[in-house]
C-alpha cells in the first residue's frame, strides 16, 4: 500500500531537486578520460579518473546509497554478508561476493576489475589502497553513517556517478524531515537524560558515535555526553547514578526487514527492563525503555531512528509524528521496495500508522 502523500511528495521532491541542481550542486563531473577531487571520510583530497563504469560496494551503507542513486547496474561486486539479507536485496544479494567488509578478498576484487572501490573510512585499513593500487584501481572512502555528513557524502556519489539529481533529491527528501524535527524542537528548554547503549552490553554511545548524534538529533541529553571517546564500557551502577529518563538501545538481530515479529527486540528490552538494580532508574520504573533495529540506527536511515528517538524523547512534542510511515516512504521512493518487518520493541505504537 502506497504511503499518505506518496504521490504528492514524490513531485515535490522532484521539482525541487532540478531547483536545488541549478543553484546548489557542483558542475558535473563527467565525460571520458576526465577526473574531479572529492574530499573523502577522512577529509582528503582524493582524485578520482572517469567514468565510473563499474564499482565494488564493501558495505550495506555504500549499497544503500547506491541503490537510492538508482546506480545498481554499475555495481559489479559487493561485501560478502549481503547473502544473510535476501530479502532487503534482491538481486544486488547475487551480486559476486568480495569477502567481509573488514576484510576483504583482494583477489576477488582484482578479478572484477572495477573502476571504484567504496570503502567506509576507517574500516578495512590502509592495506586496501595499497594492495588495489597494484591492480590500478581507485579506492574511495566514505561513510554514510554520520547524519551531519549524510548529505555531502551522497552529493559527492552522485557526481561521481552522473546521478546528481538523485542525490539532490533524496538531499531535500533528508533535509525537510531534519529540519521538522530540529525546529520543533527549537522552543524546548528541557531536554530528558538518555542513556543510549550500543550492540554490546553496557557500551554506551558517547561523543563521536552516529548513537550520540541521533540523541542529541532527537532532543535527548545523552548521560555519556562528557566521556572523550565514542564507546566508553560502562558499569550497572554508573548508569544508575545517572538515573535516565528513557534508556535506547541498537540491537543487530539481522536486517529488520526480515523480521517476522518484534520479538526478538521485545526480548531484548525485556532483559534491560530486568536488569538487577535497574528497577530504580526512573526509565525502567515508567517503561520508557526501547531497543532499536540495525537497520534504523545510524546509516542512511538514520532519520528514522532519529523519528522514533524524538517520539520516545518528547511524546506530547511528537504526537503527529508517524516514523513507521516515514520509514514506508523512503523504502518506496529511494529502495523501491514496500515497507515491510520489524524494525523497534513494541512497535504498535498508539497512533502509529501503517505504511
Amino acid at each position: 500500500m502506497p504511503c499518505r502523500g506518496f504521490h504528492t511528495w514524490a513531485c515535490l521532491i522532484g521539482g525541487l531537486a532540478a531547483l536545488f541542481i541549478l543553484h546548489f550542486s557542483p558542475a558535473p563531473a563527467t565525460g571520458s578520460g576526465s577526473s574531479v577531487v572529492v574530499e573523502d571520510a577522512l577529509g582528503r583530497e582524493v582524485p578520482v579518473s572517469l567514468p565510473i563504469q563499474s564499482l565494488v560496494a564493501l558495505n550495506s551503507d555504500i549499497l544503500e546509497v547506491l541503490r537510492t542513486l538508482k546506480a545498481e547496474d554499475l555495481i559489479s561486486g559487493v561485501f560478502s554478508e549481503i547473502k544473510r539479507e535476501p530479502e532487503f536485496w534482491g538481486s544486488l544479494a547475487e551480486k559476486p561476493k568480495v569477502g567481509s567488509w573488514r576484510d576483504p578478498d583482494m583477489e576477488a576484487i582484482a578479478a572484477l576489475k572495477p573502476d571504484l572501490v567504496i570503502a567506509y573510512a576507517r574500516n578495512p585499513g590502509p592495506i586496501l589502497e595499497q594492495k588495489m593500487a597494484l591492480f590500478g584501481i581507485q579506492v574511495l572512502r566514505l561513510d554514510f553513517f554520520k547524519v551531519e555528513a549524510l548529505e555531502r557524502e551522497v552529493r559527492i556519489l552522485g557526481r561521481l556517478l552522473d546521478r546528481e539529481a538523485e542525490a539532490a533529491r533524496f538531499c531535500l527528501w533528508h533535509r525537510s524531515h531534519v529540519r521538522r524535527i530540529a525546529e520543533r524542537l527549537g522552543g524546548v528548554q528541557e531536554r530528558p537524560a538518555v542513556y543510549v547503549e550500543g550492540y554490546t552490553d553496557y557500551h554506551a554511545a558517547g561523543p563521536g558515535s552516529g548513537g550520540h548524534e541521533m540523541c542529541v538529533s532527537a532532543g535527548g541529553r545523552n548521560i555519556a555526553a562528557g566521556f572523550s571517546i565514542p564507546y566508553p564500557q560502562v558499569t550497572p551502577e554508573w548508569v544508575v547514578s545517572r538515573n535516565p529518563e528513557v534508556i535506547v538501545k541498537a540491537a543487530s538481530y539481522g536486517n529488520g526487514y526480515g523480521l517476522k515479529d518484534a520479538a526478538s527486540l521485545d526480548l531484548c528490552r525485556e532483559a534491560i527492563l530486568g536488569r538487577p538494580a535497574w528497577r530504580h532508574i526512573s526509565a525502567v520504573a515508567s517503561k520508557r525503555v526501547h531497543v532499536t533495529d540495525s537497520a534504523i540506527w545510524n546509516g542512511p536511515r538514520a532519520i528514522i531512528g532519529i523519528a522514533y528517538m524524538a517520539g520516545w524523547i518528547h511524546p506530547a512534542l511528537f504526537q503527529d509524528l508517524k516514523p513507521k510511515a516515514l520509514h514506508g516512504e523512503y523504502l518506496e521512493i529511494f529502495q523501491g521496495i514496500p515497507y515491510h518487518g520489524h524494525f523497534v520493541s513494541d512497535d504498535t505504537r498508539e497512533g502509529e500508522d501503517a505504511p
